[in-house]
């Protein structure tokens, strides 16, 4: 059993990243975003402008005291903080997300919550975790007495949506998607790996990870957002060009990508060094890169190609 002065060696790390268009005509800029994402005001928004803008809110914490997820349908009861934060990436993508870290074992009573506060993002179970269980759980729907993370991204997504500052309208339409990711933890010196992408139904993705316990969870969620802006822009970018390849169709469409999107594409450009060469693996399968090139390529041939029909119409 763990003390409040022992650190908390982890055994998973789980969270859920919900990713979407903000609902504003015109991305907000370097003076605007960091206002909409002040989340705290004991803690400064992270601002960067290399190689892109990207703006990050504080983490804010929620605390929970209720059952996790299993697969097995194991009963584990746990307690702890909830870490969320949201980002904002070149004031047009939209990002919330909600994460824990939880250790292989826990007390067997409650604590005093301000044992709890000064553990930020992590959730302790009552006695052993079912680890395995526990990861699968995370990775499906949870049942309605149980941990959601999404739920709690969700609400922060909801929140900065309705800022006095977005004006409600869009350049184009979109939907968006949520990526549910899992960390088992291995002994240090172990190589990290990225084990599993999944594409489900309804804009879900999930992840699973191995990560050396001296890897933060704040870093795994950091890759998980990363993986989930660029699984975003391709899904976004292709659902674009389905709709303007209809007969009826103009080239609105290709016009709003090639204006709001096709310069955002950056992986790894804010991952973590230690976790960077997991996208190693995506670029192998299915590809990621290659796709979005084959992507950019066909809409700029689109566009050069209707430029050419218009101004031969008007010489006519």
């Amino acid at each position: 059993m763990t003390t409040p002065e022992q650190p908390v060696r982890p055994a998973l790390a789980c969270g859920e990243v919900r990713t979407c268009l903000l609902p504003t005509l015109r991305a907000l800029d370097s003076r605007a975003a960091p206002r909409m994402l002040r989340l705290r005001a004991d803690e400064h928004v992270l601002v960067s402008e290399r190689p892109n803008l990207y703006v990050r809110s504080p983490e804010v914490l929620t605390g929970v005291d209720c059952g996790l997820p299993t697969s097995n349908g194991a009963k584990v009861r746990a307690v702890g903080m909830v870490a969320a934060r949201a980002a904002l990436t070149e004031g047009r993508v939209l990002q919330t997300t909600a994460y824990l870290r939880a250790p292989a074992s826990g007390p067997e009573a409650r604590r005093p919550w301000g044992q709890y506060l000064v553990r930020p993002g992590v959730v302790e179970p009552f006695g052993k975790l079912p680890q395995e269980a526990t990861a699968k759980g995370f990775l499906h729907d949870p049942g309605s007495d149980e941990l959601n993370l999404g739920m709690i991204a969700e609400g922060l997504l909801a929140y900065l949506r309705r800022s006095p500052l977005l004006d409600l309208r869009v350049p184009f339409k979109s939907g968006y998607t949520h990526l549910r990711w899992v960390a088992r933890y291995v002994p240090v010196g172990e190589p990290a790996s990225l084990e599993r992408f999944t594409l489900a139904e309804g804009g879900l993705r999930t992840v699973e990870l191995r990560l050396p316990e001296d890897i933060p969870a704040a870093a795994a969620a950091g890759l998980c957002e990363d993986l989930a802006l660029h699984d975003w822009l391709l899904t976004t970018v292709t659902h674009l060009l389905d709709g303007s390849r209809a007969p009826t169709s103009s080239v609105p469409a290709l016009g709003a990508a090639a204006e709001h999107l096709l310069h955002l594409w950056m992986p790894r450009a804010r991952v973590a060094p230690s976790l960077a060469h997991l996208w190693d693996a995506l670029e192998r399968t299915p590809g990621f890169t290659r796709q979005w090139q084959n992507l950019v390529q066909y809409i700029r041939d689109r566009l050069a190609v209707q430029a050419v029909s218009l101004s031969h119409q008007e010489t006519v």
